[in-house]
């Protein structure tokens, strides 16, 4: 082998043991053969000195950018996503603040939107003291670092860092004890890298998240609520300089354990921002005056069931919005706190609130004191299955009207009656004889519901409750029963208050929504037809309210459980709907608890809390029949019940023998309005006989007991016929 070759395999064995990085793409092997190679005598020894010294300096920087830009690649990327980690926070439909979780680790770090949650004078004067060439800079203020280095020349000691808020935030994303040229390399390094990833919004956003005030608390609206009892929206002179001060040294100037040294650091930045012609030296003055905080103070809890439950359902969100306003959640929990203290020991108060348009959840009050354990503050009321007492009455009556057999100005007996073995009572034990239908709906008569209910059917009523929204719970292996016009099945006061909203919607209800969402999905569902609904929220309107409470401004019910175990009170106007429940959460009875006198009062309270006029009820519908007794068609006039419809003469009660129960009627209304009529025939019946479809009268039908009419529009229809001495037959037909 030659020696050439030799030399040539040489070399190149020496080329590959170059290291791998950017020294060999800076072409380092090539410039050592060039440098220190054999040298070629066509110039002074001097001349090759100097070329020497230049080569090992280029090859020194060289190496050394090489190291540096591999030191910088061994960081790692940015821990963003740890930084951006905050305590989960429950705001309103307003985003204020309703409640906020610690972090796991116990820290408070709220997430900042500076622009929507920060007092802009806030912001000026804590840039004005830390970093005022923030928007100018790329993360690192030369001038600020050269002004740090010559105090540490001519003081011997660390006078101001130099840092700017980009560098600061750095350091909080990757913490180091000790103060070193290493670490405020590092820090520089990291600004750079910040000032490229995130803008300038989004970095003071992050600084504000993550600056430290001392103990667990973290971030400006952390440190603002727990020191002030306030969001830093709203800042004075004083309260900002405060902020800015503490991050400086957190521990040793904590309100809650050093005051007076937290004062000394507000006042000193007081007295810099007057150098600077930041402030006037009256304002520092004033300001200075202000006495700073000395104790901590808790986290809000607002809507606190309402928070853990959405906190249970949504999962991996810093932020979740709720319906509720705050405003309104706020003055109806000590209403609910203080009526229950007044009510005796053990007794638990719940309260919803309900948009009635919207299905809108807009305050839950769960129990009377969440942290009451006597009271068993912690068990959600309203979300808790009860016995209703009378507040199922009014859909009773509803369906009664829908049916048309039953109308308001109808008069109908209360009087001992038994169904088999069920004999019900009145409340008071008494009898008021024959009364108005309305009449015996606002005195909550139990007679008249229980033998309306016999009419219109337990199963009927569970399934159109069911079908609103409404989850009747019925005893384990029970059918729907007569009982359960009194009280006999379970049912939610969210529930109760959604089935009320229907009757202001006027038939129809919306699911509850309480965890707002960028899409809505939720389709009205049928309660009742728009004139029994209509016709329901009229009779409940004119209700006596509780003493010294306005008439005729509050559409309400009440109702008592057997045994004093629960006490109900559900109304609405034309804007929302405000249910109350209370009694003891472990079911015990109460002697006198009754839903006029214990619940009713917290309603129309509630209503007035809400700081607005109520709203009227809608105007009724169209085709309602508003008339006095005497005005009535005939077989309207009187209620008769079910058994009373055996004729003495032999005569037959009405029966509908077309269209069919159940059938399907295909209607052509193409061929014009003669050629869609529909006919209905009845047998049996005591002429003059009235037909109704969907509770709304069209007229008589003529003595061939046959009338064609115009069928309604598509959909299910229920059509009536009333003979003159009241007794009744109904269909329900699907209109295609």
């Amino acid at each position: 082998m030659s020696e050439a070759a030799g030399s040539s395999r040489h070399s190149g064995a020496v080329r590959s043991t170059e290291p791998q990085c950017a020294i060999a793409h800076c072409g380092i092997s090539r410039f050592r053969a060039w440098s220190f190679g054999p040298s070629r005598n066509d110039g002074s020894e001097g001349g090759r000195g100097i070329a020497r010294v230049l080569s090992a300096a280029a090859l020194t920087f060289i190496l050394a950018t090489c190291a540096f830009v591999a030191w910088v690649i061994s960081l790692g990327p940015l821990p963003l996503d740890e930084a951006r980690q905050v305590s989960t926070t429950i705001v309103d439909r307003n985003g204020k603040l309703l409640r906020a979780y610690a972090m796991a680790d116990g820290r408070w770090r709220l997430p900042v939107e500076t622009k929507a949650n920060v007092d802009p004078a806030y912001v000026k004067l804590l840039l004005a003291y830390e970093d005022q060439r923030f928007y100018a800079h790329d993360g690192v203020d030369p001038l600020a670092l050269g002004r740090a280095a010559i105090q540490l020349a001519t003081r011997g000691h660390i006078v101001s860092g130099g840092s700017t808020i980009t560098m600061q935030l750095a350091r909080l994303m990757e913490p180091r004890r000790q103060r070193s040229l290493y670490a405020k390399v590092r820090q520089i390094v990291r600004a750079i890298e910040l000032e490229r990833s995130l803008s300038k919004d989004q970095i003071l956003d992050l600084y504000l998240a993550l600056a430290p005030y001392g103990g667990n608390l973290e971030g400006i609206r952390a440190a603002s609520i727990a020191y002030l009892g306030k969001e830093p929206k709203r800042l004075s002179l004083a309260e900002a300089a405060l902020l800015v001060a503490l991050p400086q040294s957190p521990e040793t100037r904590r309100l809650d354990r050093y005051p007076e040294a937290a004062r000394i650091a507000r006042d000193r930045v007081l007295d810099r921002m007057v150098e600077e012609h930041q402030i006037s030296a009256d304002d520092a003055k004033q300001a200075k005056a202000v006495p700073v905080p000395m104790l901590r103070k808790p986290m809000p809890i607002l809507a606190p069931h309402a928070s853990d439950t959405a906190l249970a359902t949504v999962k991996d969100t810093p932020v979740i919005r709720l319906t509720l306003d705050a405003n309104l959640q706020k003055v109806l929990e000590p209403l609910a706190r203080d009526r229950a203290i007044a009510l005796g020991p053990n007794i638990s108060v719940g309260i919803i609130v309900v948009d009635n348009e919207s299905g809108d959840v807009l305050a839950r009050v769960g129990s009377a004191d969440y942290f009451d354990e006597s009271r068993a503050g912690q068990v959600d009321m309203t979300r808790a299955l009860r016995s209703p007492g009378s507040t199922l009455k009014p859909f009773i009556y509803g369906l009664a009207f829908e049916d048309g057999f039953v109308h308001p100005d109808s008069l109908i007996d209360d009087r001992p009656v038994r169904f088999g073995s069920y004999a019900p009572e009145n409340f008071d034990m008494t009898f008021q004889g024959t009364v108005p239908v309305k009449k015996a709906l606002q005195l909550s008569l139990n007679v008249p519901a229980i033998v309306l209910l016999d009419r219109v059917g337990p199963n009927r009523l569970t399934s159109r409750l069911r079908q609103a929204g409404g989850n009747l719970v019925l005893p384990k292996d029970e059918a729907p029963g007569l009982a359960m016009g009194l009280g006999g099945v379970g049912v939610t006061l969210q529930d109760l208050a959604q089935l009320y909203a229907g009757l202001a919607r006027l038939g129809t209800t919306r699911p509850l929504r309480e965890v707002m969402t960028d899409r809505d999905a939720r389709e009205p569902l049928r309660l009742l037809d728009q004139v029994a609904a209509w016709q329901v929220g009229n009779v409940l309107l004119g209700t006596p309210p509780p003493e010294n409470a306005a008439h005729n401004r509050i559409a309400f019910k009440t109702g008592t459980s057997y045994g004093y175990r629960d006490a109900w009170s559900v109304g609405f106007d034309g804007r929302m709907t405000i249910a109350v429940w209370v009694g003891r959460p472990d079911g015990a009875p109460v002697p006198g608890l009754i839903g006029r006198a214990a619940a009713a009062p917290i309603l129309f309270d509630a209503f007035a809390r809400s700081g607005k006029l109520p709203v009227p009820l809608p105007k009724p519908p169209k085709g309602t029949l508003i008339a006095n007794n005497a005005q009535l068609p005939l077989p309207l006039r009187r209620f008769r019940p079910v058994g009373e419809l055996v004729r003495t003469s032999g005569e037959q009660a009405p029966h509908i023998q077309f269209p069919l129960n159940g059938s399907r009627i295909d209607v052509d209304r193409s061929a014009g309005a003669d050629a869609a009529a529909m006919p209905v025939k009845v047998a049996g019946g005591v002429l003059p006989m009235t037909i109704l479809v969907n509770g709304t009268a069209l007229g008589e039908i003529d003595g061939r007991r046959q009338r064609l009419i115009d069928p309604p529009g598509p959909g299910f229809a229920r059509l009536t016929v009333i003979d003159a001495m009241g007794a009744a037959d109904t269909v329900v037909i699907r209109i295609q």
